[in-house]
């Protein structure tokens, strides 16, 4: 199932677990893969595409 929830950095900063400029310096830095959505100049990305993202971050990956 899809979850077309929109989330803003300060989702984004709690699901990961760091502070919202943490995730604004992600954008800037090209790390925060594009917006699904933006609306009245601010950016939103679906749960979805944030949690496929967070899934494939160098420190989530299972070392060997």
């Amino acid at each position: 199932m899809s979850d077309w929830s929109l989330w803003s950095y300060a989702e984004i900063a709690a699901h990961i677990r760091v502070r919202t400029d943490t995730v604004r310096s992600y954008r800037k830095h090209g790390h925060l893969p594009p917006p699904d959505l933006v609306e009245g100049g601010r950016p939103f990305w679906y749960a979805d595409t944030i949690r496929d993202w967070s899934a494939q971050r160098p420190s989530n990956r299972v070392r060997g």
